[in-house]
């Protein structure tokens, strides 16, 4: 067997691969063997059918198979020992004139190769969000809480302060969602006076436009996803079915003991030091997030490398079930090269900066979460066996793997990129990094 490599240019090859019958005949004589043990065909004994026989009726079939694992095995082989990195697989040449009888067979393998490039991280500027918890926050947080452990009243009519059940609808814009919502989470005075004194089976006509503080409330209340949002300038009717008012908890050692355990907390200053902290690390999430991102599209936007785009578009047109037209690859690989893009990318960005993953450290990473959660619940002390126990059965389900090797190597990214990058640090409110999460 020959194998050569011919580069088309630096982002194409093609591969050749001479077969020479002495590379499978060995392997076809043994399959036909063992055919002609077991075959049974009409006027012959099982066992003693003629090879002549069992040649002519599979011969050709076993040599193409037994020519075809020969090649991927030494294309495999061919690709591993000369550390070629490839996109996509190898593309076979049309072989329309294979001739059986032949003593030598020859086979070309098209081939994408990755492009060379660097990535300079330092060179990369964003900015990180630092998200203020306030101290009207932690206000609403503190009465929210009153108002969960508080004491439900249901009443006959709309006034004040009261929370409603109920559904938003329009036909004519296919918005029909149930909802609860308080009366004062509508921004308009004159919005909130349309409700008071109504009863349930009142239908209340209001304006989107405008209607709460943050028009990202209407994805919440009225079931829409954030393209509906955008500009919407509607009337939707809002069709009254519960009308409930809540006399708000005191806060007391009571209330205190019920939130976080008997004499952990024991003023209002310590719940809202909780409720800091608490939130404080779900801010840092989401900004970590959105830095992740940002970084991402910027490093994608400064890092310049050609792709061999003609053998990608051939080969999207040939790895599915079904063939797509070139028409049909050109839109996909539209829609899937600054993936690709970013793939390459954060391979040599992760190769370059050992930030590999090992089984035993995703294991760990799984361990840590399992016990985070447990603690949650109730269960602060679990046992290893219990723990590994869990990790084990979650370890074993592919997705879920997945899913926490993705959400770990997102996190190392995220250390790596705080640690390299140029960053400005920007103070914001949650309402501000919603709008700059969202490019509004």
């Amino acid at each position: 067997m020959n194998i050569t490599k011919n580069n088309v240019d630096a982002l194409n090859a093609v591969v050749t691969i001479q077969v020479a019958k002495a590379d499978y005949a060995e392997k076809v004589d043994k399959v036909l063997a063992d055919y002609r043990k077991n075959a049974t065909i009409k006027g012959f004994r099982k066992g003693a059918v003629p090879m002549s026989v069992i040649q002519k009726q599979y011969g050709k079939a076993v040599v193409l198979d037994e020519v075809n694992k020969v090649i991927q095995e030494s294309l495999s082989k061919f690709i591993a020992d000369e550390k070629l990195e490839i996109l996509g697989n190898p593309i076979p040449a049309e072989n329309k004139d294979f001739d059986f009888d032949a003593e030598e067979f020859s086979f070309d393998f098209e081939l994408g190769l990755a492009p060379q490039f660097s990535v300079n991280l330092e060179n990369t500027e964003v900015t990180k969000f630092n998200i203020q918890v306030t101290e009207e926050m932690l206000d609403e947080q503190v009465e929210r809480i009153q108002k969960q452990f508080g004491t439900l009243e249901t009443k006959d009519k709309v006034a004040e302060g009261d929370d409603l059940k109920g559904t938003f609808s329009s036909e004519e814009n296919g918005i029909n969602h149930e909802t609860s919502i308080a009366l004062d989470a509508f921004k308009r005075k004159t919005d909130i006076k349309k409700f008071i004194g109504k009863k349930v089976g009142d239908v209340v006509a209001v304006s989107t436009k405008g209607l709460f503080d943050d028009d990202h409330k209407l994805m919440e209340y009225l079931g829409l996803d954030h393209e509906g949002i955008h500009g919407l300038d509607i009337e939707v009717n809002f069709t009254i079915e519960g009308i409930t008012s809540t006399v708000n908890a005191e806060l007391n050692q009571e209330l205190f003991d019920k939130l976080f355990g008997e004499g952990v907390v024991t003023s209002v200053e310590e719940v809202k030091a909780k409720i800091k902290e608490d939130a404080e690390k779900q801010f840092e999430q989401q900004a970590d997030q959105k830095f992740l991102t940002d970084v991402t599209e910027a490093i994608i936007e400064n890092t310049k490398f050609e792709l061999p785009v003609t053998f990608l578009k051939k080969w999207i047109q040939t790895v599915g079930e079904n063939p797509l037209t070139a028409e049909q690859a050109e839109e996909e690989f539209s829609r899937s090269e600054k993936g690709l893009r970013f793939q390459l990318i954060e391979g040599k960005v992760v190769a370059e900066n050992n930030l590999q993953l090992t089984f035993e450290e995703v294991k760990a990473y799984a361990s840590d979460l399992i016990k985070k959660q447990m603690a949650q619940f109730g269960q602060m002390e679990p046992t290893d066996a219990d723990v590994d126990g869990i990790v084990a059965r979650v370890l074993s389900n592919q997705e879920e793997a997945k899913r926490l090797s993705e959400q770990m190597m997102n996190e190392k990214l995220v250390n790596l990129f705080k640690e390299k990058v140029k960053t400005t640090t920007k103070d914001v409110t949650f309402e501000e990094f919603v709008k700059e999460m969202y490019g509004e």
